[in-house]
């Protein structure tokens, strides 16, 4: 029997009276798997009220307190790692080994939120006047939310609520529809940390819940990841009411390799960081640039590419799993057409993959595309499927102006074995995540995320320290105190008066 997504609202689990019903299915077979509510808006009022509600205690709790309950949860999450991949698994189609990777980023967030004391740190100068002290205070916003994507349910949603309630708020998570057992399991084993009811409410549902969330008085600020539209949206619409926004958008990923990189290195990385997770990562790289000499290693590209395959989350040979959905495979099937139609040469077709035992799964191979020209739709649109597409330029010089002319500034790659052509293209580069030699350069969370251009709307980034000053607000304090304020008497404790 398909399983009932259950809301988690003040620290209860318990089965939505809504009316509206949508299918969770397991796209390496799109069956049913679950049943996920779309919250009534009672439901939605009552999670924001117990956040609320909730928030007036939490944010009087002693910042070594909210650090401890973030130990104990990442010492929960790693005890059932292993178990939150395979749940994670069977709604993304991801393989195991990526679904643990997936879940290990989150976890190494939720560290750094157990060190929120220092990063809760504010300043103090002494005698900016005559006996007089300044100092800023780092104080909880309230209520915030998160809106998260089908492509990391473990991370993405660890990215958000650990750091924002170790600051001292309360959550609202709405998780997407396509993948909501992970964010459910989280939730369990948050509450089994110790958490507080209240701190964390998980809701679901699609534009409406998501509306509701915008408009709400008592959200403070939006977290969202996904698409370039519906970021623009949550963005503009957050913004009008009053909310603080950080809205990751989409990417389109370059790696320029230079002539003198080394080969069998950039093959390598090409392929995992193209085809890994079936494409789709935001930070995938969707485009290589091949400068003067690398163009002649386009077959040896296609040669490793033919040996990867994807397959079921549990099989030991698969490369990757399958796409979303049927209507994400679909757009990815078009936009290999596309392609072709267009003049590109498709040099490894994956449209027509198969994969035995699974003949209903949501499968494309990896495809290879060369000859590919900057107006052309596999280069203007996002794919997100495990779609490679060669781009072809002289000089490093022209690499940089190409990469810079695009509209999306989320992450890009050099390969080379010269320092000075790698500071270069560091400083001139207009995109917010750098990897020299390095082909998905996901910064660590001491960190922040750091996405540029449209890939990114609002000020402050995900995780590390922008993330901390995105959840909290600052309060300067002036103050002068009198020589009879002090008190008199010896204090033989350590404790303080």
């Amino acid at each position: 029997m398909n399983q009932h997504v259950p809301l988690f609202i003040d620290g209860q689990f318990r089965k939505s009276v809504s009316l509206e019903w949508l299918d969770v299915t397991n796209p390496m077979s799109n069956t049913v798997i679950a049943r996920l509510p779309c919250a009534t808006r009672d439901e939605m009022d009552e999670a924001v009220a117990s956040a609320s509600r909730a928030f007036l205690d939490w944010k009087e709790v002693p910042v070594p307190e909210r650090a401890r309950l973030m130990l104990n949860y990442q010492h929960l999450l790693k005890t059932h790692h292993d178990e939150i991949a395979k749940l994670l698994s069977s709604e993304t189609g991801k393989i195991f080994a990526d679904a643990k990777g997936d879940v290990w980023r989150g976890i190494e967030v939720v560290e750094q939120a157990a060190n929120i004391a220092s990063l809760m740190m504010g300043e103090t100068v002494e005698n900016v006047a005559a006996e007089i002290d300044t100092y800023s205070l780092t104080q909880p916003l309230g209520v915030c939310c998160g809106i998260t994507p089908f492509n990391f349910p473990a991370m993405i949603p660890l990215w958000m609520f650990p750091l924002a309630i170790a600051a001292g708020n309360t959550f609202v998570l709405k998780p997407s529809d396509q993948v909501p057992l992970t964010s459910i399991r989280l939730a369990e084993l948050f509450k089994q940390a110790g958490a507080p009811n209240g701190i964390l409410q998980v809701v679901h549902g699609q534009k409406d819940q998501v509306d509701f969330l915008l408009s709400h008085p008592d959200i403070r600020t939006v977290s969202f990841v996904g698409s370039v539209p519906v970021a623009r949206y949550i963005f503009q619409t957050g913004t009008n009411h009053l909310k603080r926004v950080q809205a990751f958008a989409g990417a389109k990923n370059h790696m320029v390799v230079m002539p003198d990189a080394n080969k069998e290195q950039v093959i390598n990385n090409l392929v995992g960081s193209s085809v890994g997770a079936a494409g789709q990562r935001c930070m995938a790289i969707s485009v290589a640039v091949l400068v003067d000499g690398a163009k002649e290693w386009i077959p040896d590209l296609k040669e490793e590419m033919t040996k990867v395959s994807p397959g079921a989350w549990d099989d030991s040979a698969a490369g990757y799993g399958p796409l979303i959905s049927q209507k994400a495979k679909d757009r990815v099937l078009r936009l290999i057409q596309e392609g072709k139609d267009q003049g590109a040469v498709c040099e490894l077709d994956g449209s027509q993959c198969v994969v035995e035992g699974h003949p209903d799964g949501n499968w494309v191979g990896p495809t290879l595309f060369s000859g590919v020209t900057t107006d052309m739709s596999i280069y203007k649109q996002e794919i997100f499927g495990p779609v490679l597409v060669c781009l072809e330029v002289d000089t490093l010089e022209e690499a940089i102006a190409l990469v810079n002319e695009n509209p999306y500034g989320n992450g890009t790659s050099i390969f080379t074995a010269s320092g000075a052509a790698a500071r270069k293209y560091q400083h001139e580069i207009q995109v917010g995540q750098v990897g020299i030699n390095v082909p998905i350069p996901v910064p660590l969370p001491f960190f922040s995320f750091t996405g540029w251009k449209g890939s990114f709307y609002g000020d402050l980034h995900a995780y590390g320290k922008q993330a901390v000053r995105f959840y909290t607000e600052t309060k300067t304090v002036t103050a002068r105190w009198f020589d009879d304020d002090i008190p008199t008497g010896p204090n033989l404790t350590i404790h303080l008066r």
